[in-house]
């Protein structure tokens, strides 16, 4: 598993989901839109505090983000 792929994934799947831009979901989270934008090109690693943010703003546990998408449409 790569853990970067999988959470980039799972922060757009989620962020589109919601239907957030990257712009309201940064502003949302308190994050840059070029930082959420890296991150879900699989560009920036991520500090366990901006995952918490990032699930917050999802309002989701922060495990789902770190779960591939087939495990998680069987939870």
């Amino acid at each position: 598993m790569d853990i970067v792929k999988v959470f980039a994934n799972n922060v757009k799947k989620y962020r589109v989901d919601r239907g957030f831009s990257q712009e309201a979901f940064a502003e949302k989270a308190g994050l840059h839109r070029t930082y959420i934008s890296a991150i879900e090109r699989e560009k920036r690693s991520i500090a366990l505090d901006n995952v918490q943010k990032i699930a917050d703003a999802l309002e989701i546990e922060t495990y789902k983000l770190f779960i591939e998408t087939d495990i998680i449409n069987k939870l």
